[in-house]
């Protein structure tokens, strides 16, 4: 009987592992190179990089796709207004009172109206991606988060004093 589990069990599983396969497709198989980088660590990247080994021109191309994301992400009018102010504000659906300032490539600003208690003792939140991302394309995600997920952002964003650039931006 026990013999019995194992084997179906042996074949359930070889056919998990069919389906869900181990390595990346390779480059020839889909045409075009596929990053993987949530599988690599990033901690030792001096800040502001954009990781091991790109060139100038390929910044210069990741931030230009990063741009029409963005654009593509926030509309043509929202994206010309924040690169005209510089940032964008976003009420709090959950905090009356409070407004989050977005900038790209910096800290959340928690703006308050008068007479309203901010819910942090601190004035800034910070939120880093996991990997280096170029900030217009991580500015349009934030936007996202803030404006229909501000749950995960209160919940994962790290309360600061101060302002500053974010580390794995560039």
């Amino acid at each position: 009987m026990l013999q019995l589990l194992e084997g179906k069990f042996r074949s359930l599983l070889s056919a998990v592992r069919a389906t869900f396969p181990q390595e990346p497709p390779s480059v020839a198989a889909v045409g075009t190179a596929i990053e993987f980088p949530w599988r690599y660590r990033w901690h030792q990247l001096p800040r502001r990089s954009a990781g091991p080994g790109m060139s100038p021109a390929e910044r210069a191309q990741a931030k230009a796709r990063a741009a029409a994301v963005a654009e593509a992400t926030l509309g043509s009018e929202l994206w010309s207004l924040a690169l005209y102010q510089g940032y964008l504000d976003v009420p709090s659906r959950i905090f009356k009172g409070v407004t989050y300032r977005l900038r790209m490539g910096r800290r959340i600003e928690v703006r308050t109206d008068p007479g309203v208690v901010a819910p942090w003792p601190l004035q800034y939140l910070c939120i880093n991606p996991v990997y280096p991302l170029p900030e217009e394309e991580f500015f349009a995600q934030i936007y996202l988060y803030v404006r229909d997920r501000e749950d995960i952002v209160i919940r994962v964003a790290a309360p600061q004093p101060w302002d500053q650039d974010l580390g794995r931006t560039f």
